[in-house]
């Protein structure tokens, strides 16, 4: 999988100009390989469809396929990563009910994104940490919060807040999906996220 920009239209052009790297290979570029499976995703306005993007290696001792998912989702997951961060924010102002009714989202489905969240906080935190001082080196560790949720949010917030003044503005949710390849809340622990060179 290869986290891309929501602009179906920037997608196609990216592929046909050779521009989307091989996440596999590191080596070959992806070329158009069709499109997979229609997937329906709840924004905060309603539903969305979405059929994303398939790319091949043109390498031909890798030639693996990759699902290009747009920015605005997480993997596996049935919500956009915009409402799954609205419940993550909430974290310790609201409870998961009361989170779950003010953003149209079962009560049990916030408790399980918090719970997944929380059991991660501390590598979400030192993931998004490495990256802010990767992307600005004047960066400076931010104040502990009082807890590794709590550090983890303010974490996220530093480092895409200085990844929209270096690549431009975009949405904080976005960066997020990109930075973690879709798998801020993905059941495998041991997914390798991408980490700056």
């Amino acid at each position: 999988m290869l986290i891309v920009s929501d602009d179906r239209v920037g997608v196609e052009a990216d592929l046909a100009a050779g521009r989307l790297v091989c996440p596999r290979c590191l080596a070959g570029v992806l070329g158009g390989w069709g499109c997979s499976r229609l997937r329906v995703v709840r924004t905060s306005l309603g539903v969305r469809r979405l059929r994303p993007r398939r790319g091949r290696c043109r390498e031909p001792s890798c030639r693996a396929t990759h699902v290009l998912l747009p920015d605005v989702c997480l993997a596996r997951r049935r919500y956009v990563a915009e409402v799954i961060g609205a419940a993550l924010l909430s974290v310790g102002r609201e409870g998961y009910r009361r989170a779950g009714e003010r953003i149209g989202v079962p009560g049990e489905t916030v408790r399980d994104w918090r719970q997944r969240f929380r059991a991660r906080a501390e590598p979400i935190a030192s993931h998004f940490l490495r990256w802010a001082r990767a992307l600005d080196a004047t960066f400076d560790r931010p104040a502990e919060q009082g807890s590794l949720v709590a550090d983890a949010i303010e974490a996220i917030g530093r480092c895409t807040r200085v990844a929209s003044v270096r690549f431009g503005r975009r949405s904080p949710w976005s960066w997020v999906s990109a930075l973690t390849v879709g798998g801020l809340l993905a059941v495998n622990t041991c997914t390798p996220w991408p980490v700056p060179e």
